[in-house]
């Protein structure tokens, strides 16, 4: 189904632990998530959220069922077609940013253009029309060690979108904020994904942060309660 953005089919994943022979992380989880929607999943630490992202963007794979994104088994890929994938078609926002230090803004903006080979040429103006978006041209020369976690966090969502990804995935991406930033930066992640006809899901603990979205599902022990 071409309208399908993301698909599980009785997910279980399973992490191995010595002393118990086996944690569950989910636990028979199935959903769809029709393209150009926002998600919202909440769930207290531990709950399974990080997993599904994690299943999601093919970063891990499923102990049974299967995960389908845009039709396509990430079982079934190899490696480095799931590499490829994520690089063209997904894109990560993680609640510590992840951004390299040593870099400037405009670098890590540019990083997965650079790890896939594009020309600068190429590039160029959608970082900058991106960096304009967040309010951020003018720091683009800075290494982002000058900024504030609010502007980091606008960097990585700029990031995320720099090859126009189809899906976005983000797991706790106001987390690392305080309440004002993080409404400021929800604000933003929503009206770009919404402006780029992208899909979203992001995972919260924050009730707040989850009504933003146009649905709103919760995860407790691995089980996915859908509303």
């Amino acid at each position: 189904m071409s309208d399908i953005a993301l698909s599980f089919r009785d997910v279980s994943k399973s992490y191995s632990d010595v002393g118990s022979g086996g944690i569950a992380a989910l636990d028979n989880v199935s959903f769809d998530v029709t393209a150009g929607d926002t998600i919202a999943i909440v769930g207290r630490s531990g709950s399974g959220k990080s997993t599904l992202l994690h299943l999601a963007a093919g970063i891990d794979l499923p102990s049974s069922g299967s995960v389908k994104a845009f039709g396509r088994d990430l079982a079934t890929m190899t490696e480095r077609e799931r590499t490829r994938f994520r690089r063209d078609d997904i894109g990560l926002v993680f609640q510590f940013f992840h951004l390299m230090p040593h870099l400037s803004v405009r670098e890590n903006v540019a990083l997965p253009e650079l790890i896939a080979g594009t020309k600068a040429s190429v590039f160029e103006q959608r970082v900058r029309q991106l960096l304009e978006r967040v309010g951020l041209a003018d720091r683009a020369a800075d290494t982002v060690q000058k900024l504030s976690g609010g502007e980091m966090q606008r960097v990585a969502i700029c990031r995320a979108l720099i090859r126009q990804p189809r899906l976005l995935l983000a797991d706790e991406p106001t987390g690392n904020l305080d309440d004002a930033t993080g409404r400021s930066v929800m604000d933003l992640l929503l009206q770009l994904v919404q402006d780029e006809g992208a899909t979203l899901v992001f995972v919260t603990h924050s009730s707040e942060m989850a009504g933003r979205a146009n649905k709103v599902w919760s995860i407790q022990s691995g089980k996915l309660e859908l509303s």
